[in-house]
């Protein structure tokens, strides 16, 4: 709803440049108030493409594409690999999809949420204008709510977190399990607290900063391996 691609230069996308000198392609995807579902999806998975495609000039190794983004970006990141897996295009090494927005029905942790920056009535409000016509429907496609998938196999490994008093914490564990469950490697860390985005609104904080950190490890670990 309100994202825009300059948001990389305050994300993890900018600290794994920093530090690793990985090249980080943030798409201007069009907003949910402008066109609905499937177009931020459509957007997207175009600028993966592209990154693929130009791999050589872009200076990028093919064999170690992430895809990754916060919040309703963190949603579209889940939603590009699991439409980059069925149609078998791009091959991901990792998804990074933090805090992320993943399911449009209210879990033990969206329903009656008062979090900080983001709660239930704002989360209503994002999927409605997100889902358009889909909206209060009882069959979601899964590209636009990856939650609503049911084959979790062949999909990139996966490292997220999460604040355990927001609205996401729930649908976040739910997907690492699913992912495990399918075989596929997933971790979650938990934080305390109850602000969603913390580590970008809130930098000074201890969480934020043993959040960024052990992103880092985390990156370094399972991209050497």
């Amino acid at each position: 709803m309100t994202g825009m691609a300059s948001m990389v230069h305050v994300s993890r996308g900018r600290q794994l440049a920093e530090t690793f000198g990985a090249v980080v392609v943030s798409p201007a995807y069009r907003l949910a108030w402008q066109a609905p579902y499937p177009a931020a999806l459509e957007d997207c998975y175009e600028a993966l493409l592209y990154l693929w495609n130009h791999a050589v000039e872009l200076g990028v190794d093919r064999t170690r594409i992430i895809v990754g983004g916060e919040s309703a970006g963190g949603g579209l990141a889940a939603a590009v690999c699991l439409y980059a897996r069925d149609h078998d295009t791009v091959q991901i090494a990792l998804q990074l999809p933090l805090y992320p927005m993943l399911d449009c029905y209210d879990t033990e942790s969206s329903r009656d949420n008062h979090g900080r920056i983001w709660n239930t009535t704002r989360n209503h409000w994002g999927w409605r204008h997100y889902l358009g016509p889909l909206y209060g429907q009882q069959e979601i496609p899964a590209y636009a709510s990856p939650a609503r998938e049911t084959d979790y196999r062949n999909l990139p490994p996966c490292y997220t977190f999460v604040c355990e008093g927001e609205p996401f914490y729930q649908e976040t564990l739910d997907y690492v399990q699913h992912l495990m469950d399918a075989g596929v490697k997933a971790e979650a860390d938990v934080y305390p607290g109850n602000i969603h985005a913390f580590d970008m609104l809130c930098p000074w904080l201890k969480t934020s900063r043993q959040a960024k950190e052990t992103l880092c490890l985390k990156y370094k670990k399972w991209m050497e391996e």
